[in-house]
């Protein structure tokens, strides 16, 4: 079973799982500063190995008038600084071959966004700063289809590769997660991360943004968790209803000591068995 190395971090389906956590997008310096001080005590008491995430841009918005984030030049600086003050690997999502190379400079692991796994040149350019990759599943995608993206990978010379569920399309403005489908991605032998927050969406179910069911990350965490993954993708805030993209699917804040002890107690009975 492969296993990804990010600094001292060994991500693997087998392992202790990862928690890959933060803000959907960058938001202002208080509700990133509490969210990250926030999430490194509660995974440090938990002694989870732990990845903050926050975009510096979401160009995949579903409207024109929706907040897309500080863009790549200063929300990368806000990203290093993070990553100095902090000490903590950095993940965020690429949208084009030109940011790749900045972003290589400041990310631990580089995400292909869904929209775009199937992007050839993106994952080239990606794949070959030699730095882990973790590649967001089409909704639109089979779990098998992702074989040709991790070839693509491989072709390119970059086998520090992760396959990131996060839901299905099921009709319009509904995702559903196919666990069959989590195993079939296991079977890749790479590590497998699962995006519940993502998954929890109702794309466009809101008219110019996206709903989602934020109330049942828990409910779907445990059942994906329960398959023995490399880790869990989330995405929390302070206030919810008042965060800046994907409010309805976010974890609030306070509740994620919780959130995270009954996660660990399913992924620790899971791997025991092995």
């Amino acid at each position: 079973m492969t296993e990804v190395s990010v600094n001292k971090l060994k991500i693997g389906n087998s392992n202790p799982f990862t928690l890959v956590a933060g803000l959907n997008v960058l938001e202002s310096d208080k509700v990133i500063e509490q969210v990250i001080t926030h999430c490194i005590e509660v995974t440090n008491k938990l002694e989870i190995p732990y990845v903050f995430k926050a975009s510096y841009d979401k160009a995949n918005r579903s409207s024109v008038d929706s907040y897309r984030g500080p863009g790549a030049e200063e929300g990368l600086r806000i990203l290093s600084n993070l990553k100095k003050e902090y000490k903590v690997p950095i993940i965020s999502d690429v949208h084009t071959v030109e940011e790749i190379s900045m972003a290589s400079e400041v990310l631990d692991i580089i995400q292909i966004p869904a929209f775009l796994s199937r992007q050839t040149d993106l994952i080239k350019e990606a794949a070959l700063t030699k730095i882990p990759l973790n590649i967001k599943k089409g909704q639109f995608m089979a779990p098998d289809d992702t074989r040709n993206i991790i070839r693509k990978c491989e072709h390119f010379g970059n086998k520090q590769i992760m396959i990131c569920e996060r839901g299905s399309s099921f009709g319009y403005n509904n995702l559903v997660v196919d666990m069959l489908g989590i195993v079939q991605l296991k079977e890749s032998n790479y590590p497998v991360i699962f995006d519940v927050t993502h998954s929890l969406q109702r794309p466009g179910g809101l008219g110019d943004k996206t709903d989602g069911r934020g109330s049942n990350a828990l409910d779907l965490a445990k059942s994906g968790m329960a398959l023995g993954l490399a880790g869990l993708f989330l995405e929390t805030h302070p206030d919810p209803d008042n965060a800046l993209c994907d409010g309805p699917c976010a974890l609030r804040i306070d509740l994620l000591e919780e959130f995270l002890v009954q996660i660990k107690a399913i992924d620790d009975l899971v791997k025991s068995f092995n």
